[in-house]
């Protein structure tokens, strides 16, 4: 019985260190994103339970639904920009190791720059780009043109949007919380195994 409890907390801690790379500071940016991303968490098993309603549909009785997978879509396009914003939160995007591992924290922090003016100004161009169209499709509440014909281009064009400013916030809110800490550790892969 000893040995169970031992194993069972040692893969309680290995657990709590995987899952909690959610130790950064805290401030009005990030509470912002946690809210979002801890609210829209609870549309994945909406998604679920709305498949499994149409496999149900379609399969067992042979009725299938118009408005399942147009709904699914919609949700995980939700689920999907929202995550972005958590990713980034997280530092959990794509980052080149091959370089940024072996400089100097101060040649990183140039890297840390221009990551984040590379983010802030692709964020710029798309919302200048897409602002038009966005509130056009918001304000005619543009719709899918299918049969059930929900209003996806009217929600999610300016989602897109609002998600792209707030990516490019976190970012520089990242990189001001970050620039003062000491160079990061070297990434190792074979951690991520054991």
């Amino acid at each position: 019985m000893r040995d169970k409890d031992l194993q069972d907390k040692q893969l309680q801690e290995q657990s709590e260190k995987v899952a909690s790379k959610d130790d950064f500071p805290i401030n009005w940016i990030d509470r912002i994103s946690l809210f979002l991303s801890h609210t829209i968490k609870y549309l994945i098993p909406i998604i679920v339970i709305v498949m499994m309603y149409e496999i149900f549909m379609r399969y067992v009785l042979l009725k299938p639904t118009l408005w399942a997978n147009e709904l699914c879509l919609w949700l995980a396009g939700v689920c999907y920009l929202v995550g972005g914003i958590y990713a980034t939160r997280l530092r959990s995007h794509i980052r080149i190791v091959l370089l940024y591992d072996y400089v100097s924290r101060p040649v990183q922090r140039i890297f840390d720059l221009i990551s984040t003016t590379i983010i802030v100004v692709f964020a710029a161009a798309v919302i200048y780009g897409g602002f038009e169209d966005a509130h056009r499709s918001f304000i005619n509440w543009e719709r899918f043109a299918t049969y059930w014909d929900p209003p996806i281009p009217a929600t999610m064009k300016p989602l897109t949007l609002i998600c792209l400013f707030l990516i490019a916030l976190q970012s520089v809110n990242n990189l001001i919380i970050d620039w003062k800490n000491p160079k990061e550790k070297q990434y190792q892969p074979a951690k991520d195994l054991k």
